[in-house]
């Protein structure tokens, strides 16, 4: 296996790092992540213009990349600079629309890439916890179109979306895997309530009300009753993204917890210095690598064809950055001492983003679960 990225992902990488190093500061962060829109749109309109949302797509599809290796550097990149800004959902809505989508439906795919169209994943329920086929919200056909009744939980900008892709029952029971359905619906759609509300790592989410939402027939992503598998696949794209996310995250926290221990006195000599501190030290380093290790697998397996080998590893890979950015976070919040938990400090911020990306798509518990099922 080549780890090796070729030029254009270099590129890219130095763009988007320079960028983010020179105009996206601690500050300006935390000032526009814990704001009221959770995110920058001018930020997000620099980096499509980078490039960093086209990274994310095929050629085919109006992108560049697409690769799990360009997914996994421009979320790495994300991760090393604490970025809220929404492209996890861009990447989860356009590789929907690339998967399944018709003609019509692909031409909104432009407006993704470009940053101008904000679209969201509305799949999550109350109820569900994490699983992708517990799918309670219905929708009932209606003349030549369908209308959508239920509620979804923590849509990440799901207030803000202009488009967002809505997971709905046309068929069968709660749990079962046949009979989801997948709906692209206007955000400003009549009968949507969204009640919006700050996260505490940063970002933007939303709680969804669906009443009576009326959508064409064109709004049906891909086959009735079909979507699960469709679900996986995105979510996959996702899993991998967040892994990325996490371990960019980690390799700042790790860095500056080292720079602390070299500059930090105490008895008139660095921290750094005390054997028990390098051990810890050392043992945090380690796990950073076997995360990367588990983010390069993931990328690598994106577009295996054998399902459950693919998903073996995608799952292997969130539970590894779930353990090891929850260890990470705490062990650099020790070793800081009691500053590593004050707001001015980045490490503060870092520590927060990584214990929640554990409960994005699937917590620990989930995913070690998952894995050995799929291995049964």
């Amino acid at each position: 296996m080549n780890f090796e990225h070729n030029e254009d992902r270099r590129m890219l990488a130095d763009a988007l790092n320079r960028y983010l190093s020179e105009q996206y500061p601690a500050d300006y962060r935390n000032q526009t992540a814990y704001g009221q829109a959770g995110y920058s749109a001018e930020t997000y309109a620099k980096l499509a213009e980078i490039g960093a949302i086209g990274a994310l797509f095929k050629e085919a599809d109006g992108g560049f990349g697409g690769q799990g290796p360009d997914i996994a550097l421009v979320f790495e990149a994300l991760g090393n600079h604490l970025l809220a800004e929404p492209l996890l959902g861009a990447l989860l809505v356009g590789r929907a629309l690339a998967e399944a989508g018709t003609e019509a439906q692909k031409a909104q795919l432009e407006g993704i890439i470009a940053g101008s169209t904000l679209a969201a994943l509305a799949h999550d329920e109350p109820a569900n916890h994490y699983e992708l086929n517990r799918v309670a919200t219905s929708a009932k056909k209606s003349g030549n179109g369908w209308v959508l009744d239920g509620a979804k939980a923590v849509v990440l900008f799901g207030d803000q979306a202009q488009l967002l892709l809505v997971s709905a029952r046309t068929s069968g029971a709660v749990g079962d895997e046949a009979g989801i359905s997948l709906f692209l619906v206007p955000g400003n759609a009549a009968g949507i309530a969204a009640r919006g509300y700050g996260r505490i790592d940063g970002g933007h989410a939303a709680e969804l009300v669906l009443t009576g939402v009326q959508v064409g027939a064109d709004a049906l992503l891909g086959a009735e009753g079909a979507g699960h598998a469709l679900l996986e696949r995105i979510t996959g794209f996702g899993l991998l993204a967040l892994a990325a996310e996490s371990l960019g995250a980690m390799d700042k926290a790790k860095g500056d917890t080292l720079e602390y221990l070299r500059t930090r006195k105490q008895f008139g000599v660095p921290i750094g210095s005390f054997q028990a501190l390098q051990h810890r030290m050392a043992d945090m380093l380690l796990e950073v690598e076997q995360a990367r290790s588990a983010v390069i697998n993931a990328a690598a397996a994106i577009d295996e064809t054998d399902r459950v080998a693919r998903e073996k590893v995608l799952s292997a890979a969130k539970y590894s950055v779930g353990k090891i950015g929850t260890l990470i976070a705490e062990e650099a919040i020790q070793l800081h001492g009691g500053i590593g938990v004050t707001w001015e400090l980045p490490l503060a911020h870092y520590a927060k983003r990584l214990v929640m990306i554990d409960h994005q798509l699937g917590d620990m518990d989930h995913h070690l679960a998952r894995w050995m099922a799929l291995a049964a």
